[in-house]
Order: C-alpha cells, then sequence, then structure tokens
C-alpha cells in the first residue's frame, strides 16, 4: 500500500470549497488523501477531545503520522510546561490513545534538529525515546548531516534497524550539515516514510531572515524529478510493505498540487476516501 498525503491540512486552499471553516478541512481533506500528517502536535500535546473529533471525521482507513510535541525532541526553547519528560511523555502517550484504539495511528514521527548531530549522549537519548514509547511505531527523521557521513552511515543504520525506528527518507535541500542525503534504505519492514521538504537551497538555511519559515519550503516538484520519486517508491516498495509519502513543500500552496501529481504517476486511485464536497458559490 501506498499513502501519499500531505503535512498538516488546513493550509492546502487549493482543495476546498470557498468560505470553507477550519473546523471542517479535515474532512474534506479526507476527501483526496487516505493520510495526513498532525503537525500541530509539534507545538502543543493535543487535547484528547480533538484527537475523537479526528476520528470521527475520518474515514476507517485513514491513517494519521503524529508528529512528536517539541519538548520531545529538543527543538523547544525555554522550559517546558512539564514537570519532567516522564510526565511530557506520559502526557503524550495518553493522548494519542484514540488513535491508536481507531487503528488509525500510522506512526509517531521524531524529527530532530539541525544541531541534534551523532555522538553517544544523543544516541542514548534516541535509546530512551525508543524504550519510553513502548510499542507504538516510531519514525526517525535527521536533519544533521553527520548520521549519514561516511564513519557513520552504516551504523546509523543498523542502529535504526536493531532499535525499530522506522526511516523517515527526505527529499531536501542539500545545503551543508543541517541537511541530510536521500538515504533509500527501508530500517523496517512493514512501515517507511518520506517526506518531500522541496529543494529550495537558498531558502533552508537563512534562519535570521524575517520570512524564514514563509519562504523555506517555497518550492514546486517538477515532472522529472517527480518521477525520480517514482522509480524511488518502486524501489522501496519491494523491501517494505507500506510506504507513506507526505509532502511538505507548502510555502506557495505546492504540495496539494505535487501530491494529486505523485498520485497520478503512480496509477493509483483510492476508493475509501471520505465524500467529496461540493462548492455551490464556485
Amino acid at each position: 500500500m501506498i499513502y501519499v498525503g500531505l503535512t498538516g491540512w488546513g493550509d492546502h486552499d487549493s482543495l476546498y470549497p470557498s468560505r470553507l471553516a477550519s473546523k471542517d478541512k479535515l474532512q474534506a481533506y479526507a476527501a483526496y488523501f487516505p493520510t495526513v500528517e498532525v503537525d500541530a502536535y509539534f507545538y502543543a500535546i493535543q487535547p484528547r477531545q480533538n484527537v475523537e473529533k479526528w476520528m470521527a471525521e475520518t474515514p476507517a482507513s485513514f491513517q494519521f503520522v503524529v508528529k512528536a510535541y517539541q519538548g520531545m525532541t529538543g527543538h523547544q526553547r525555554g522550559d517546558i510546561p512539564y514537570a519532567n519528560k516522564d510526565e511530557m511523555f506520559t502526557a503524550f502517550l495518553q493522548s494519542i490513545e484514540p488513535f491508536q484504539q481507531g487503528n488509525k495511528l500510522a506512526m509517531v514521527l521524531f524529527q530532530f534538529p539541525p544541531w541534534f548531530d551523532c555522538k553517544k549522549e544523543h544516541v542514548y537519548y534516541l535509546r530512551w525515546c525508543r524504550e519510553r514509547m513502548g510499542n507504538v511505531p516510531v519514525a526517525l527523521e535527521f536533519r544533521h548531516q553527520s548520521w549519514f557521513s561516511p564513519p557513520f552511515y552504516e551504523k546509523t543504520l543498523r542502529f535504526m534497524e536493531e532499535e525499530r525506528w522506522i526511516h523517515s527518507i527526505c527529499d531536501e535541500p542539500q545545503a551543508g550539515e543541517g541537511s541530510v542525503p536521500t538515504v533509500l534504505h527501508p530500517t523496517d519492514p512493514n512501515k517507511t516514510l518520506i517526506r518531500l521538504h522541496g529543494r529550495n537551497v537558498a531558502g533552508w538555511n537563512k534562519r535570521d531572515d524575517e520570512n524564514w519559515r514563509a519562504v523555506r519550503y517555497l518550492y514546486r516538484y517538477n515532472e522529472q524529478e517527480l518521477q525520480e520519486w517514482v522509480k524511488h517508491i518502486r524501489l522501496l516498495q519491494t523491501k517494505c510493505e507500506h510506504i507513506y509519502v507526505l509532502f511538505n513543500n507548502n510555502s506557495g500552496g505546492d504540495a496539494a498540487h505535487n501530491a494529486k501529481q505523485l498520485l497520478q504517476m503512480l496509477s493509483i486511485e483510492y476508493t475509501d476516501l471520505a465524500p467529496r464536497q461540493l462548492d455551490l458559490f464556485s
């Protein structure tokens, strides 16, 4: 099974009827794609009533990729609103229980920041996170080049296999040590995650610019680039049962367009999506 979707459902205006309320967007989104990344968790561990609402608004087969809370991956600056990391992880695990109970949790994504480099203390923390998450399927995405540098490349992949981390394979600008190459190696025979961030090299590292976040993912994949990924996905399919592909290049609204384009190239037409809404005022 190949699941193609987007990171979040709020910003993809081309998918929705005009004047559609934010609270209704997930249900409309689920008419196009069978999976989504819940990036709201990165900013705050979500109340269970939100999760239960999202569950009710999506088809039975719909799959959520939940992004780990920023305090869990070291992104958050300043104090976290929990007494300690153990309490924070407990709150997160309690929050995602409805996803698990409804068989709608594809995985939890741990995306680590560019300063999380390959050294012993970070390896120990990854082991602690994996142990703390128990049997929850977890994906791992690096943003520091050192993990896939020649001395550590094989060791990193072996570590992920042994510790039961799903590989989050990236397509992103190759812009120095704060980016990783595309490594087409599944580390779990059941699931692999692919996240396509675009290839905006100029905007990737300009953290001091006022509009950095607005332009970082400003990129539209062309047909040739997507055709490369068709070949990659077909290769990964021979090694892994379920492939999840998420487009994150949405600074300019390009993610939805590219996702639909990829589905056509893969000749995929989902049959268990939500009913399509009509825009009576368009």
